[in-house]
């Protein structure tokens, strides 16, 4: 049994280099990168050996007791070989993989080796609320710490910005109260926070219930109270971005249009603000590190509504309304209520584009192109309501039934592009949508993931990613794994389930660093985030990145700060510009938009295992 090798893959292990940091330096012995977690009893099992040598390889698979079940050679060449081990399927611990001299992380073959990920990708939440303490009982005593931002009341700042302009300020103060921190400071944005528990709760409404979220299943406060697991957690973050709406009958002044040209000089307009949503609440200054969130002195400030936001809410309300509705009826109308409110508010005042007011404190999260949120509103509401009037709206959308990189200006899936998850919802909540539509969104799909296992069969090590590294690549290769999970479970095509254990594959140590992005999992788990808490590698009092956080990945396209831009003024290239550095915000953060997408592949590729 051999390894495939094509010319393009070890054109790609040339380009990028032999470096240091996991590749193989030139005359090094070869590198045996794979899952090290482990892999599926009836799942694909491969992994990629990087070599500067020339020639065929000789491999063995050997068990823990060092018996031979598997060997082969790969084919001639140098740079990067592949090795499919699909056959075994004998379950058992501290698997190793030799290709010449060299040996892989052992690893494990089960059909529950997946059984904790999903458990734990979803604790990332639970560490990262506001507002109550985080409890050693659900987290053990290293993660436990008190009450912050409790209550985290808020007014808008101002009057005047860092630059001058004058906002006016809000004649209010808002209770914004729990939700999560959004990544490795104490900003709480409900642009972020809606793709993130969207996410969540689509797998609820895909998977058809969460089976595996069952109440009591995960390790809150709320397990115990007749409601998912999976749902408590989403609701914790709806609460926040619930409270984040303008009070009916608020006026406030607020630039409309594009003046990011003129910043310094913006032109305002007194608008009756009611049903808008507030951008984001947080710091008014960046806070140093290490900083944990209950000893944060800050001040802390409302930004002004956005439309973004406001369309944001009525998208996840409308979802949460839906879902709720015999769960907790008082809720659900709360849900539709708000939903009804922010779209009508969008409609109104659809060019209110966010504009920082602080000199720092938080990420910008800015967004010109707003039709993919509109899109995604007006889909959610047709969906809970089916009322025509978002039908039009949904229907009459460029982005009606599309899908990344197959339909006409469908990107990939993002905080900032959204259009994708009207169609998602579509194909996973009942709907009024006609026999044709239904086949046409679900022939998007397919094409979808038909294009990302092209890309992996011709990627060296199996990666359904053919385009530049950016900010988040990791986020962005679990929001891939949505797609062909999907595509997977709409026709039994076992290409797209092998497409995903790619993507696992890769985010568990089958790359050109060795390196699991994911905290807790594999021999070289990320360890060290930009994290304002989990910073144990430079104070031993604190925590490390508790199991299931996933860093951001390599970023080849925004050198934001000197870590990546060391890296990329030395050469490194995709895959490769990364450090698991605490310093490095544009690769080593972590965020609830990335791990909300890890919490849906692993628990979805989890329950192939079981089907």
């Amino acid at each position: 049994m051999s390894g495939k090798n094509s010319s393009r893959m070890s054109m790609l292990a040339l380009t990028l280099g032999f470096v240091s940091g996991g590749i193989a330096a030139a005359g090094e012995e070869p590198q045996v990168d794979l899952n090290q977690l482990g892999f599926l009893t009836d799942g694909a099992k491969r992994a990629t050996v990087m070599t500067p040598e020339k020639g065929a390889l000789a491999w063995a698979l050997k068990d823990q007791g060092g018996e031979i079940l598997l060997d082969g050679v790969t084919e001639d060449g140098a740079g990067t070989h592949q090795i499919d081990f699909s056959e075994v399927s004998r379950a058992g611990q501290g698997y190793v993989l030799s290709a010449g001299a060299a040996e892989s992380a052992p690893f494990d073959i089960a059909a529950g080796v997946y059984d904790d990920l999903k458990f734990d990708a979803l604790a990332f939440f639970y560490h990262q609320r506001a507002s109550t303490p985080i409890e050693a009982q659900y987290v053990g005593d290293r993660w436990a710490r008190p009450a912050a931002h409790m209550p985290d009341e808020a007014t808008c700042y101002g009057p005047k910005d860092f630059r001058g302009n004058d906002w006016g300020g809000c004649p209010y103060t808002l209770d914004a109260s729990r939700g999560w921190y959004d990544a490795g400071d104490h900003g709480k944005y409900v642009v972020n926070g809606g793709i993130s528990v969207w996410t969540l709760m689509n797998y609820y409404e895909w998977s058809g219930g969460a089976p595996a979220f069952a109440d009591g299943a995960a390790g809150i406060p709320e397990a115990g109270n007749g409601v998912n697991d999976l749902l408590d957690e989403a609701r914790w973050e709806m609460e926040f971005m619930l409270s984040m709406q303008v009070p009916e009958g608020a006026t406030l002044t607020l630039p409309r249009g594009n003046q990011m040209k003129s910043l310094k000089k913006l032109k305002f307009t007194a608008v009756d603000a009611s049903g808008l949503v507030h951008h984001k609440l947080a710091d008014e200054y960046w806070t140093g590190l290490p900083m944990p969130p209950h000893e944060d002195p800050a001040t802390r400030y409302l930004h002004y509504p956005s439309t973004a936001a406001t369309l944001n809410l009525a998208a996840t309300a409308a979802q949460c309304a839906r879902i709720w509705t015999e769960i907790d009826e008082a809720f659900s109308v709360r849900c539709l209520e708000a939903a009804e409110r922010a779209y009508a508010a969008a409609k109104r005042l659809p060019d209110l584009y966010a504009i920082d007011v602080t000199e720092g404190g938080s990420g910008a999260y800015g967004d010109l192109q707003l039709d993919d949120e509109f899109y995604w509103a007006a889909t959610e509401l047709y969906i809970t309501t089916g009322e025509e009037a978002y039908g039009d709206d949904m229907r009459g959308s460029r982005y009606f039934l599309g899908t990344p990189l197959v339909s006409e200006g469908v990107r990939d899936i993002a905080w900032p592009a959204v259009e994708a998850l009207g169609t998602l919802s579509l194909l996973s909540a009942a709907n009024g949508l006609g026999p044709d539509e239904i086949t046409t969104a679900k022939r998007n799909l397919t094409a979808a993931a038909d294009k990302f296992v092209s890309e992996a069969e011709n990627d060296p090590y199996g990666v359904p990613f053919d385009r530049p590294y950016n900010w988040g690549s990791n986020g962005d290769m679990a929001n891939r794994g949505i797609i062909l999970a999907m595509a997977y479970r709409e026709t039994g095509d076992e290409q797209y389930r092998d497409a995903l254990t790619g993507i696992l594959d890769y985010l568990l140590g089958r790359n050109p660093l060795s390196q699991s992005y994911i905290a807790g999992y594999g021999e070289n788990p990320m360890k060290a985030p930009h994290h304002r808490f989990w910073l144990n590698v430079i104070d031993e009092d604190l925590p490390p990145p508790p199991p299931g956080a996933l860093a951001g990945g390599p970023n080849e396209t925004n050198p934001a700060e000197e870590v990546i831009r060391d890296l990329m003024d030395k050469g490194c290239k995709a895959y490769t510009c990364y450090a698991d550095d605490y310093r490095a915000f544009s690769l080593n953060e972590v965020a609830i938009n990335w791990n909300a997408p890890l919490v849906w592949i692993a628990a979805a590729y989890d329950g192939m295992a079981a089907e």
